[in-house]
């Protein structure tokens, strides 16, 4: 039986976007191994913690809507876009699950600005730099992005590769103040901007990346890398204990 990640659905209200945005994640999951579980965001709560037993990771994707910077106690700017509570409650149960039974989590573009959030962390609300982080869903190499030496991101690297390169980016909002027990391992050297955050703590795989690997996941041996690590992580997995789940609250 091939391993299951679970997927919310990304947007709540935007029907179009769902179906444009959508496949490429799938089947960046597909090809890695593993069978996707899509997650409604209409579905009662208890429908959510039922489809999640079955999971052994989750993947957060990116959404056309914003994060809600209440959410990190600021005031909301004029460009910062709406936010969707229907995709912020299914995210909630979805982290809250990952990390009281230590199942494997990977979050891209808003994905990761959520998991950032749900970690203490904040996020610059609109961002304004020499560099283009929006260009467009079919500039495949936007900006360069510098990994960390040593991080998980950088193992990840195929060999020969440098740890400077260039990525695909969609996004405005960006992560401010990394979250508890984060690190940022990636960064956009030309102005600072934090590209990538992984979980400190040994043994639970937590990547965050704020471009977009499963567009590229046919074309860049990085990409492929990134899930297949995901999916690697999620099939090791194995149930808690209770009182193991409960110590690490």
């Amino acid at each position: 039986m091939t391993v299951r990640i679970a997927i919310p659905e990304p947007t709540s209200s935007d029907a179009e976007y769902n179906q444009r945005s959508l496949p490429p994640y799938l089947a960046a999951l597909h090809a890695a191994g593993a069978t996707p579980i899509l997650i409604p965001l209409h579905e009662r709560q208890d429908r959510v913690a039922k489809l999640l037993e079955s999971v052994q990771g989750v993947l957060l994707p990116g959404s056309r809507y914003d994060v809600d910077p209440q959410r990190f106690s600021e005031d909301r700017i004029p460009e910062c876009g709406p936010a969707d509570s229907g995709r912020n409650a299914v995210d909630e149960l979805l982290i809250q699950d990952a990390f009281n039974l230590h199942k494997p989590i990977l979050g891209i573009c808003h994905g990761a600005q959520t998991l950032n959030v749900w970690c203490n962390g904040s996020l610059i609300q609109h961002l304004q730099t020499a560099v283009n982080h929006s260009p467009g869903r079919d500039i495949v190499e936007a900006h360069p992005i510098r990994i960390t030496p040593g991080s998980r991101l950088a193992s990840l690297l195929p060999p020969g590769d440098p740890a400077e390169l260039q990525v695909n980016s969609s996004h405005h909002q960006s992560i401010r103040r990394v979250g508890d027990n984060l690190r940022a391992t990636a960064i956009s050297p030309a102005d600072g901007i934090i590209e990538a955050v992984e979980l400190g703590t040994p043994g639970h795989f937590v990547l965050g990346v704020q471009w977009h690997p499963e567009r590229t996941y046919t074309v860049s041996a990085f990409s492929r890398a990134i899930f297949a690590a995901f999916v690697k992580a999620a099939t090791a997995w194995r149930p808690r204990r209770v009182e193991e789940s409960v110590a690490t609250k």
